[in-house]
């Protein structure tokens, strides 16, 4: 019993447990013959190897020049920003709305942001698994120009008919479900391990930061110009991204042979024969998909590409011959032209049927896990939404009438929020996880990444509990209106810290099974926000506007949540072995 974990009484091995911190951003170093015939990176003074190791095919992504990977994950990360500040783009402006538009009440203006939700979560659905079987350049061009389409859309007729502009939404949310899903994933194919920590944060920032800074802009904007124009601007700017995102932003997927991950052996049988889980390329790479991953490491500037070669040889500078080996002669393709470069399509990836890889997800949802990895990190998302539909109703009216500028600068606190979480999360998650595995021996268990749980539940319930409390104070003047935004700001860093905590035990636990866990997830916070909008009018009528009944309840139900963490982390490890032994989606013939 390591720590408070209950050890398991089938497997001797159980997936997940390491001898050794695996930390994914940490480098394996070749210091010995262990790795020989290896691809490392010899730029620095003690070679990496590198994970994944690349292949001789010049079109592989790992092989390209790092200036171009580097590119591509920039146009797109700001591709990302206007695709994900759709999603917030109306949070400051709820009263002008209301009064602006003809027939429209609060609950239909929060609803504008609910079926953005639904939109994104529904095509999510979809399209990670056409990711997997054709890869992701045909979404993310398919999202910038639905970008740019349904920006115009709602700009240009948004006031002339509810219907209109929610339809608007709801393929609002299509367009930016490639960029909310696939681009953590891209930058997985485009990295080997060592290079990617600060990409990841760099993505991360711009998918989630951007979100949250989104409506302090939007409310001077529709304020001096009218809300039409913060559409505009969208269409504007994605305008500009396209040519980028077209020209620039290649196939990144590459189908790699298959790497077997890890094997259980049931205990008192060591001669029992092996099951070995292989993930294939897309789900080593995809697994990185979880928010503000930290890196360990500084990376190099060192690539496979031809200019680079000097830095990468095997580990040894032995040739072939003296060892014995047996020398292969293989064929490798041509450089593919920029014309050639250019095709949405190059291939598949997988051969999985695309069906079975849709359906996936769906049996997650029942499993113990998956079903608290999906309350951890999306309750508190969904208390967030909820929190940014009532915003504009308390701080419009009595006793500070703001406009929207106010309203808008108000999300000050909810973005420095969101920076604290990320500094939390990235400098707790991996530096806890190496301290419980040398307490432990140096056996590392997943469940060790739980305890990232505390700060979201310290962080998250005050959020929820003190805005409430302190919103009504604020309305009869107890409190500055700098308090209630201050709670907020804690609620949004438990928000980051839930999303990191999640993701991270789901990569370390169910590393086969990730990307149905992720999609799983990204599903389930998506129509759990659209479904709250519906209730946040109606909830706060219903309480006589009290936001500390409210908000108690929230609190109290986060908290619950959170608590489930202590029978996962004693139980956790029996398990993942149950669900080594008894696969869902076996069971439900979805392998």
């Amino acid at each position: 019993m390591g720590l408070g974990i209950l050890e398991d009484r089938v497997l001797e091995h159980v997936p997940g447990t390491t001898q050794y911190f695996d930390d994914p951003e940490r480098p394996q170093y070749a210091t010995d013959g262990a790795h020989e015939h290896l691809k490392c990176d010899r730029s620095g003074p003690v070679p990496i190897v590198l994970v994944p190791q690349p292949t001789d095919d010049p079109n592989d992504p790992l092989n390209w020049p790092l200036w171009r990977r580097d590119l591509i994950t920039l146009v797109l990360s700001i591709t990302s920003v206007f695709a994900t500040a759709l999603g917030p783009i109306l949070a400051a402006d709820t009263v002008l709305l209301v009064s602006t538009l003809k027939d429209v009440t609060f609950v239909k203006a929060s609803l504008l942001t609910g079926y953005f939700l639904l939109g994104c979560g529904a095509s999510a659905f979809l399209f990670v698994p056409s990711s997997r079987i054709w890869g992701k350049r045909h979404l993310f061009v398919l999202g910038t120009i639905l970008l740019i389409v349904t920006s115009i859309w709602t700009a240009a007729s948004g006031n002339k008919s509810y219907t209109n502009f929610l339809w608007s939404r709801i393929f609002q949310g299509v367009a930016a479900a490639p960029f909310e899903s696939l681009v953590n994933a891209a930058v997985g194919d485009l990295y080997f391990v060592h290079e990617r920590g600060k990409r990841m944060a760099f993505t991360n920032l711009a998918v989630f930061g951007g979100a949250f800074f989104t409506p302090i802009l939007v409310g001077k904007i529709s304020n001096d110009m009218g809300w039409q124009w913060t559409f505009w601007f969208v269409a504007i700017f994605s305008g500009v991204c396209l040519p980028a995102v077209y020209l620039f932003c290649p196939e990144t997927a590459y189908r790699r042979d298959p790497t077997p991950r890890f094997s259980a052996t049931k205990k008192d049988d060591d001669d029992a024969p092996q099951k070995d889980r292989g993930l294939d390329q897309e789900q080593d790479q995809e697994l990185k998909q979880h928010p503000a991953a930290p890196s360990h490491q500084t990376s190099t500037d060192s690539t496979t590409a031809p200019k680079d070669e000097e830095h990468i040889h095997t580990a040894t500078e032995a040739p072939a011959s003296t060892t014995g080996a047996p020398t292969t002669t293989t064929t490798t393709p041509p450089k593919a032209t920029f014309l050639q470069s250019l095709a949405l399509f190059n291939g598949r990836k997988s051969s999985d049927s695309f069906w079975k890889l849709t359906l996936r997800p769906l049996p997650l949802l029942l499993h113990p896990a998956f079903l608290w990895a999906c309350l951890i990190q999306g309750l508190l998302i969904g208390w967030t939404v909820f929190i940014g539909v009532l915003m504009a109703f308390f701080f419009i009216s009595v006793p500070l009438w703001w406009d929207e500028v106010q309203t808008g600068y108000a999300y000050t606190g909810a973005f420095v929020g969101a920076l604290i979480g990320f500094a939390v999360a990235g400098g707790l998650s991996d530096w806890s996880a190496r301290l419980m595995t040398k307490w432990n021996g140096g056996v590392y268990e997943p469940e060790f990444r739980l305890v990232l749980v505390i700060p979201q539940m310290v962080l998250g319930c005050a959020g929820l509990y003190g805005f409430g409390i302190t919103l009504d104070g604020m309305l009869y003047g107890k409190y500055h209106y700098a308090v209630p935004l201050t709670f907020f700001g804690l609620e949004v860093a438990g928000m980051v810290i839930g999303a990191v905590a999640g993701s991270l035990y789901i990569v370390d636990a169910y590393r086969d099974i990730v990307i149905e866990g992720f999609t799983a997830m990204i599903i389930f916070k998506n129509f759990f926000s659209f479904a709250l909008t519906f209730k946040a009018w109606p909830w706060l009528i219903q309480s006589s506007v009290k936001a500390a009944k409210i908000f108690n309840a929230l609190g109290s139900v986060q908290l619950v949540v959170c608590l489930l963490t202590i029978p996962l982390y004693i139980y956790g490890k029996r398990l993942r072995s149950f669900s080594y032994r008894h696969d869902i989606l076996e069971l439900c013939h979805l392998r």
